[in-house]
C-alpha cells in the first residue's frame, strides 16, 4: 500500500499491527483483502499503509476516533478473522492503539 497523503488535520488514531506469520498462506491473502475492502467501508476509516517482508508485516490503520477502532475491533467478520490468525496465521503479533499529535508529507 501507498503512503497515505490525504489525512485530516490531528488528531487522529493510528492501529499498528505488526506480524509475524506461520509457513503458508492457508487463506491467509484473501483474507486479508477482505478485511481491508470492509475495513474501508467502516465509519471512521481514514486509511491504511501495510509492508511485509519474509519476517515482519506492519499494517497501520488510521481512525477518526477510539470508538471508530472498538467497532470494526467487534465486527462480526473481523472478529473470524482474528481467530483464524490466533489459531492459524500468526507466530506472534502486537497491536496497538496511538493518538496521531502531528504529521507531515514529502514527495519528490
Amino acid at each position: 500500500m501507498s503512503l497515505n497523503r490525504k489525512m485530516p488535520e490531528p488528531p487522529y488514531y493510528a492501529v499498528i499491527f505488526s506480524s509475524r506469520r506461520t509457513d503458508g498462506d492457508r487463506g491467509y491473502g484473501k483474507m486479508s483483502d477482505k478485511m481491508v475492502e470492509l475495513a474501508t467501508q467502516q465509519k471512521g476509516f481514514l486509511g491504511v499503509e501495510s509492508a511485509r517482508d519474509e519476517e515482519l508485516g506492519i499494517t497501520v490503520s488510521y481512525w477518526d476516533s477510539l470508538e471508530s477502532i472498538q467497532a470494526w475491533k467487534e465486527h462480526s467478520l473481523h472478529s473470524v478473522a482474528q481467530e483464524k490468525g490466533i489459531k492459524e496465521w500468526y507466530k506472534s503479533f502486537s497491536l496497538r492503539v496511538c493518538r496521531v499529535e502531528r504529521h507531515n508529507f514529502f514527495e519528490m
